[in-house]
């Protein structure tokens, strides 16, 4: 979608393209209420400033739709479209890491109550293992911040993906 396209859409089509970058109510609605952009960095600076603002119950709202790490995102829709793209070097991962992400996805949601998130985009198998098993050990307290700072990233790679400056052409 062009910017001027998102810039101009009605309320209810905008949010639902942001909804996928992040279904956080009060994202969504900050993103939408400081429309007109004038670039798509623009938009990225306001949705990264948003993403900054977030809270733990945000974070678990938001992760009730995201898939784990490993696991074939369901249904057809933008979010899965996204998520299966961006969990896309998982298609070719040993089975022994592949088990040992299940492992740890359990482990992990046992330990903090909610899914793994990490920026699965640009990662290999073996690195999101291993960023898994660091956090595992970590703090509640930093280790939602640090998982809300993930998401802050998936959500900006996304917006980035789906809407492009006007003078790069359609």
């Amino acid at each position: 979608m062009l910017l001027t396209q998102f810039n101009t859409a009605d309320a209810a089509e905008a949010a639902a393209l942001v909804r996928v970058w992040a279904d956080v109510p009060s994202f969504v609605d900050g993103i939408l209420a400081a429309r007109p952009y004038g670039s798509v960095d623009e938009l990225a600076a306001r949705a990264a400033g948003l993403a900054a603002t977030w809270s733990e119950t945000d974070l678990d709202a938001a992760l009730a739709h995201h898939p784990r790490i490993g696991e074939k995102p369901a249904g057809s829709g933008a979010e899965a479209e996204a998520s299966r793209g961006e969990q896309a070097s998982m298609t070719g991962a040993d089975a022994g890491v592949t088990a040992r992400i299940a492992a740890g996805n359990a482990a992990y949601e046992r330990r903090f109550g909610r899914v793994f998130l990490i920026r699965a985009a640009g990662r290999s198998p073996h690195e999101m293992l291993a960023e898994l098993e660091r956090r595992l050990t970590a703090d509640p307290d930093a280790e939602w911040r640090e998982a809300a700072a993930q998401l802050g990233e998936i959500a900006v790679l996304r917006l980035r993906s789906a809407v492009r400056d006007d003078r790069m052409g359609a």
